[in-house]
């Protein structure tokens, strides 16, 4: 028997394998056939017991015979019969009279007809089946009699159509099919494993195909680059190709001797060769070579015990894989620079942070010295020789470096000034042969030496052109010096902590400049006054500077304006818009106006300073501000106040109690949307008002109503504490280290003017009432010990008071108050202003006023909702005797 090529004769495995399959294939193909018939039988015999049960079952069914004595059997019988035939399975169930006459049918219209069916076994009273060609088509039935007192009086059959048993049965080949598969398939295999097993028992091979393959293993096993070993199980060596024996450099008779005889291999590698242990790329020495080794046993397949092992030289990809590691660090250290270096905008924390990236992976101490100028934001010059040690970090913190903060001026030999001046790094490989660098401080440096440290690369710190600094490295702990890939690293690592110092630098003059810019529109000094006791504190963000302002405003009357604002933005456009609005501040209190009035007229100023900007086409247009206005009466201790947009003000009662005053809000300058309102509040001698902008109340970590109750906290309980201690004590418990933006903060304690020191009268309207008020005034002022001030005082009040009969309308009144000036006041209903006007030589009048600015150290006019108010202070006298002031004492002689 020759195979289907006809080339070689078909193996004795193959024609076991082709007569096993052979008789297989027949013992399931019969297995199935008797399958096959087993069901059909089956499936008859169930088809028949199930007929006679049915119809047995209905036979002897209680009131069968009550409904065939029934005047009409079919109508009772009929829906039995078709309910028991669902509910069991069958096709039909038929009752038929003695004659075969049918009561019932699936088919009503065969009802009343003979049925097709042998009955005489059944008139006989046995159980009858066949199979016939009914109505129904091929059916296969049981009939059963029904008996009454041992009689035959009806017969019941029950049956099912031929074709619905052949149903189940086909159903059933398939399975039948598959299960014959299944088992055709188990047989098959477990042929094909026996015959594999023959097959590679014999190989299937002459002489020929043996010897060919001989040949061919033997030229790849001496052929590859790797090194192959077998080592038998008692630890010989069987096989070492020509690429083992170079690399372990094993002698000619190697083959058949003991692993453990051949000297030159390495004891690492001997140790593994004899463990029989597996292994995976273990690297071994052998000689000058790295040698990557696997090993695994031979017996996992049902082969000879022992091992083979494979060899490979890995000395050359050691090296690229240490220069690949060395180059993703380099990347790595690069990346992690990028990210941790230039977080802030401060010069020291970003040379801090240059070293603390350095160190351990680049040096083991890292230094940076900066020119002075830099750390205040200016660039360094030519002449800027000396730099500033600015931050120091290292492996341990027992350095003999500079410390920080140490000026130092570099000689000229140094690395560190050559680089500055050329600005080129510089390498220093061994420090102590750098007589340059030893000469900076010869006991400093041997002390550096001595401690370990050996070498060194200075770079320098150099933005757009200009050197503003050196960045050090030293080593210690690693025995090699820098090299030029060192050199490298480092100068991008500094260049690009460059860039950040000098955003930091620019960054640090203009918020310098900015801050000087606003602290020089703030209040320097507050102005002397007696009506409270003031303390403030102002925060620039640490960001930028904004807009916050405040201002402590005297005005007649020992009245005083509290002022706190704030300006929306940043930057110097925020800062000069703020000394625009305090300005304006100042020039609408001179007018003397109530605090919804004053709101009024910044709003409409800020509208024209928006429209102004946006027409010129300005890139930072003003969105708003925020401002709060209080006057502060120290005579009658009321209060007024009036807020556009700004937080609430606390009040700090005596009591030590705080409260948030329910002033109406009104919206933010610069909307002029709705109009302002001012609140009254009366308040005890004591009560400390505290004003502030949001930036102390507000955090991005915090919510407002937080802000506000840890404000209301850091007061209460302390009300004999001191303006100026509420003041820290509030920044220290709601301030973080860097706050995000400008605090102003203002506290004032009211006063209030003794009643002693206030004086007033009602004055008839008439003129004749001068005299009275003159002679009534000097003396008030004698009892007060200003006898100095007396004909001054009613020359003035004289003058006022004539003016108001002679120009005003009833009432008038007059009060004196002696406070740090003596203040004359001479109200009435009218609200016409009077003014000073040049008389000419032959003028009867026209002079009172000029005499009253004369007198007075300053003058002027306040309306109130009753009229208005003619005001005048006079310097109090010194206790030299001269009076304090510009009040002008050479009245000329000019009748009254």
């Amino acid at each position: 028997m020759r195979s289907l090529t006809g080339k070689h004769p078909r193996s004795l495995a193959g024609q076991v394998f082709a007569l096993q399959v052979v008789v297989v294939v027949l013992l399931v193909a019969a297995s199935v056939l008797a399958l096959v018939v087993q069901a059909r039988h089956d499936s008859s015999t169930e088809a028949r017991n199930r007929s006679v049960a049915v119809a047995q079952t209905f036979a002897h069914s209680p009131g069968l015979l009550t409904a065939l004595k029934a005047p009409d059997p079919s109508r009772v019988l009929q829906p039995l019969t078709e309910a028991g035939r669902k509910a069991a399975g069958v096709d039909f169930i038929v009752v038929m009279d003695t004659n075969g006459i049918r009561y019932t049918h699936p088919r009503p219209e065969l009802i009343g007809k003979r049925v097709v069916a042998t009955i005489a076994p059944a008139l006989a009273g046995h159980v009858y089946t066949e199979t016939v060609n009914g109505p129904l088509g091929r059916e296969a039935q049981a009939i059963v009699p029904v008996h009454d007192h041992a009689q035959v009086v009806a017969l019941v059959a029950a049956g099912m159509k031929v074709e619905k048993v052949t149903g189940a049965v086909a159903r059933q080949i398939p399975i039948i099919l598959g299960a014959g598969a299944v088992a055709l398939g188990v047989a098959t295999s477990g042929t094909a494993l026996v015959t594999g097993r023959l097959r590679r028992q014999t190989h299937r091979l002459g002489p020929v195909e043996m010897n060919r393959m001989y040949e061919h293993h033997d030229t790849v096993l001496h052929s590859v680059r790797e090194g192959v070993l077998i080592v038998s199980d008692d630890g010989r060596l069987l096989l070492a190709n020509d690429e083992a024996r170079r690399l372990l450099d094993l002698p000619l008779d190697a083959e058949g001797r003991r692993i453990s005889d051949l000297s030159s291999l390495d004891p690492g590698m001997l140790e593994l060769l004899t463990s029989r242990r597996a292994a995976t790329d273990e690297v071994h020495l052998a000689g000058s070579r790295l040698l990557a080794v696997n090993q695994r046993p031979t017996d996992r397949h049902g082969g000879p015990q022992g091992t083979v092992a494979t060899l490979r030289d890995s000395t050359e990809l050691r090296t690229l894989s240490g220069r690949a590691e060395n180059a993703r660090e380099r990347l790595r250290l690069l990346y992690d620079a990028g990210l941790g270096i230039g977080t802030t905008l401060d010069v020291v924390r970003t040379a801090d942070e240059l070293t603390e990236v350095a160190v351990p992976r680049l040096a083991d101490f890292a230094t940076v010295d900066l020119a002075e100028p830099v750390l205040h934001g200016d660039e360094p010059t030519s002449t800027d020789t000396d730099m500033r040690r600015t931050a120091v970090h290292g492996i341990r913190d027992d350095h003999p470096l500079y410390e920080v903060g140490r000026l130092i001026n570099f000689l000229p030999s140094t690395p560190q000034a050559r680089a500055f001046a050329t600005g080129r790094p510089e390498l220093v490989p061994d420090l102590s042969a750098a007589p340059g660098w030893l000469a900076q401080d010869p006991e400093l440096t041997r002390t550096i030496v001595d401690y370990g440290i050996h070498s060194l690369i200075t770079v320098p710190l150099q933005a757009r052109g200009v050197v503003l600094g050196m960045a050090n490295f030293w080593r210690s702990e690693k025995p090699q010096s820098f090299e030029e890939d060192d050199l490298s690293l480092a100068e991008e690592l500094v260049a690009r902590a460059a860039v950040s110092i000098d955003n930091a630098r620019r960054y640090t003059r203009e918020h310098a400049m900015a801050v000087t810019l606003q602290r020089s529109l703030l209040p320097r000094a507050l102005p002397e006054q007696s009506a409270l006791d003031v303390a403030h504190r102002y925060l620039p963000a640490f960001s930028g500077v904004s807009g916050d302002w405040f201002d402590v405003i005297p005005l007649p009357g020992s009245r005083v304006a509290l002022v706190v604002g704030d300006v929306v933005g940043h930057g110097l456009h925020a800062a000069a818009t703020m000394g625009r609005l305090r300005t304006a501040v100042h020039n609408f209190s001179t007018l003397d106006l109530p605090p919804d009035e004053i709101l009024h007229h910044l709003d409409d100023l800020i509208g024209r300073i928006d429209q102004e900007e946006t027409e010129s086409g300005a890139d930072a247009g003003i969105i708003g501000a925020t401002c709060l206005y209080a006057i502060y009466d120290p005579v009658s201790r009321h209060c007024a106040m009036a807020r556009a947009g700004h937080p609430l003000p606390a009040l700090v009662r005596p009591d030590g109690s705080v409260s948030f005053p329910d002033l109406p809000a009104g919206p933010p300058l610069g909307l002029g949307t709705m109009p302002f309102e001012t609140a009254e509040l009366e308040v005890a001698e004591g009560t400390q008002f505290v004003l502030y902008t949001d930036g102390l109340i507000e955090d991005r970590t915090r919510d407002i109503d937080v802000g506000i109750e840890l404000l209301r906290q850091a007061l209460a309980c302390h009300p004999d504490r001191s303006p100026e201690e509420s003041c820290q004590a509030v920044l220290d418990a709601l301030l973080p280290d860097r706050p995000k933006d400008d605090v102003a903060l203002l506290i004032a304690r009211a006063r209030a003017i003794p009643p002693d020191h206030v004086a007033d009268w009602d004055v008839p309207f008439d003129p004749a009432a001068v005299a009275a008020m003159r002679a009534a005034v000097a003396e008030q002022v004698d009892d007060w010990g200003l006898s100095e001030l007396a004909f001054a005082t009613e020359l003035l009040l004289s003058e006022l008071i004539t003016n108001a009969i002679r120009y005003g309308s009833a009432p008038v009144t007059v009060r004196l108050l002696y406070d740090r000036t003596l203040t004359c006041e001479v109200a009435d209903s009218s609200s016409t202003s009077p003014h000073l006007r040049d008389a000419a030589v032959t003028d009867e009048g026209g002079r009172g006023l000029f005499l009253v600015a004369q007198l007075a150290e300053r003058w002027g006019t306040r309306y109130t909702p009753q009229g208005k108010v003619i005001w005048a202070e006079m310097s109090l006298p010194r206790p030299d005797g001269s009076t304090e002031g510009t009040a002008r004492s050479d009245v000329p002689d000019t009748e009254l």
